[in-house]
């Protein structure tokens, strides 16, 4: 089942609306055939391009805290060991997943758990795929702890076209796994930060579904 989320609904009544006065205009205005044709096909392209970014489609996650699904649908671009500075200050699995304008942009919790660190960071608005878009980017960074993952990070990355990151999560919050935990508007990355040792069910060049698939278990 694929409805359309809750964050597009503004731009999605006013792209509807738009695309009516357009196309009527046109048939009204312009006596070139050819021309009035053009112009309508043009605007529902358009139309349905914001549709399809703005779907939101039923996913059922395992609920089981000993896996971790992915948290938006993309393709796996990094899978190394590195350095997280913000919050653990230590070295950590980085897994990134970078998502096309095609792909759905829903953000959903990988695990179920609380919420112990939630932070919005202005930032440029590199290409997703930046080495530096992870730490000078505009970008939130959460942190949810379960029992048996004990705390995961996932952060979510504005790329050059994102100009808006929407993130639910509150210090607190009691979270299930699959649910929205947000959205970022035109195109985006989310990295997420694991413990060492991590055993992954993915791999470099992966495209994975959010909300259900399970990219890492204990």
């Amino acid at each position: 089942m694929i409805g359309f989320h809750k964050e597009g609904y503004k731009i999605i009544i006013t792209a509807l609306i738009l695309s009516l006065v357009g196309v009527i205009l046109a048939e009204k205005f312009i006596d070139i055939p050819w021309l009035v044709k053009t112009i309508q096909i043009t605007i529902i392209v358009f139309l349905i391009i914001i549709l399809q970014f703005f779907r939101n489609p039923k996913r059922v996650a395992p609920l089981n805290d000993n896996v971790l699904v992915a948290p938006v649908d993309g393709k796996v671009v990094v899978i190394e060991e590195v350095e997280e500075p913000e919050y653990f200050k230590d070295k950590r699995l980085q897994v990134s997943i970078f998502m096309s304008p095609i792909n759905v942009h829903v953000t959903r919790y990988a695990m179920s758990g609380t919420i112990k660190y939630s932070k919005y960071h202005p930032g440029k608005y590199l290409v997703a795929w930046h080495p530096k878009a992870s730490t000078e980017n505009e970008r939130t960074t959460v942190v949810v702890n379960n029992t048996s993952f004990g705390d995961i990070l996932y952060r979510q990355i504005a790329g050059a076209l994102a100009k808006r990151i929407v993130n639910y999560a509150k210090v607190n919050d009691k979270v299930i796994q699959g649910t929205d935990a947000g959205f970022i508007k035109f195109g985006s990355r989310v990295d997420i930060f694991l413990p060492l040792g991590t055993k992954l069910n993915i791999t470099l060049g992966d495209k994975v579904k959010g909300g259900e698939q399970v990219i890492a278990q204990k």
